[in-house]
């Protein structure tokens, strides 16, 4: 198998990567970055070919990656940056089919849930988001964040992923200076504060069929104390959970998306939920694409990368469907510059 796997300079497209090698030791991965000081360029043994490419903004984007899948006889990719999955899915649009087989979800789910501002309107008069309002950059006027969301409040980059721009804000001095601080931003979106945990479920569809979908608590961040909002999109410390409530929500939460947008889901979607202070469920962000998790849960079993790769092989009948529930208090521990270590919690030192 050859697979290419484009964004390789990411976290996310690595831990892709590494459970292919540990997976399937005969497949050639070839990975691609447009960025030249891209990690996994430099990371000996994570792929067999490194490959510099245009920007997918650019004239140059198609024409390079046509030719690798060509050159490379590339068998199927992993695509993962979000203006990479923008642009296979424009491609899907314009041709009806894309370069080479892929599993990522619909334009039309993508163009929505890429953008925190769009996904809030989606999902507007629902119970599935907080209270949340969209903020433009040079916006004179802000007093409808306190009449409409009010203080305490959370504000973060509508276009990003992580901790992008994100800050508790007890008042209305502390956005506008906020505000100040961001100046390149050009779009936030502010909601309701929450109090609850940070939970995250992944979640695979195949032709508007659910596959199955596993949860995780995200408890602790990496580098949280340099952060000013204290959350910087990496967990350090997290756990596996079995929640039905949890599972049955989201799953609640695309029944609606693809009804409300009439397309089904197709890929996998990984959820970015709160809940507030009665424990509500509240929906975050959703990313039409794996999660930075998706090698570690692919260790405790729930492994969407090889069913990726039986999908696109044309075996999804090998795939086990099903919510998935782990089968011993698994927790797990990551930070920069290493490996994450998977454990059971009861292992943890208690002296």
């Amino acid at each position: 198998m050859n697979i290419l796997i484009n964004g390789i300079g990411g976290p996310t497209p690595r831990s892709i990567a590494h459970s292919i090698r540990k997976n399937y030791g005969e497949a050639k991965l070839i990975g691609v970055d447009s960025n030249k000081k891209a990690l996994g360029f430099y990371m000996k043994g994570l792929v067999d070919e490194t490959l510099l490419i245009p920007r997918a903004d650019s004239q140059e984007y198609w024409p390079t990656i046509l030719k690798i899948i060509k050159d490379y006889k590339i068998d199927f990719a992993f695509v993962q940056p979000e203006a990479e999955v923008t642009a296979w899915g424009i491609y899907f649009e314009a041709h009806g089919n894309y370069p080479c087989p892929v599993l990522i979800p619909p334009l039309v789910h993508v163009q929505f849930l890429m953008n925190k501002a769009k996904m809030a309107d989606l999902l507007k008069g629902t119970s599935y988001i907080p209270k949340t309002v969209t903020l433009l950059q040079g916006t004179e006027d802000l007093s409808f964040i306190g009449s409409e969301i009010g203080y305490p409040c959370w504000i973060r980059a509508s276009v990003g992923s992580g901790g992008l721009g994100s800050l508790k804000l007890n008042s209305a001095r502390e956005l506008e200076a906020w505000l100040f601080i961001h100046k390149e931003v050009n779009e936030f979106t502010v909601s309701e504060f929450l109090t609850g945990r940070h939970l995250a479920n992944q979640m695979l569809y195949l032709n508007g069929k659910l596959i199955k979908n596993a949860g995780l608590h995200c408890a602790e961040y990496v580098m949280a104390d340099i952060a000013p909002s204290k959350v910087t999109g990496n967990t350090s410390y997290g756990k596996f959970i079995n929640e039905d409530n949890l599972l049955e929500f989201c799953e609640e939460v695309m029944n609606f998306i693809q009804a409300e947008t009439d397309v089904k889901a197709h890929g996998v979607y990984s959820f970015d939920l709160k809940e507030d202070a009665e424990g509500n469920l509240k929906v975050t962000e959703i990313n039409i694409r794996h999660m930075a998790y998706t090698g570690i849960m692919a260790q405790v079993g729930f492994d969407l990368v090889s069913d990726t790769i039986k999908f696109l092989l044309g075996k999804p009948e090998e795939i086990t469907e099903g919510r998935y529930y782990y089968d011993s208090d698994y927790i797990f521990l990551r930070d920069v510059d290493v490996a994450p270590i998977v454990m059971k919690e009861s292992e943890l030192k208690t002296k």
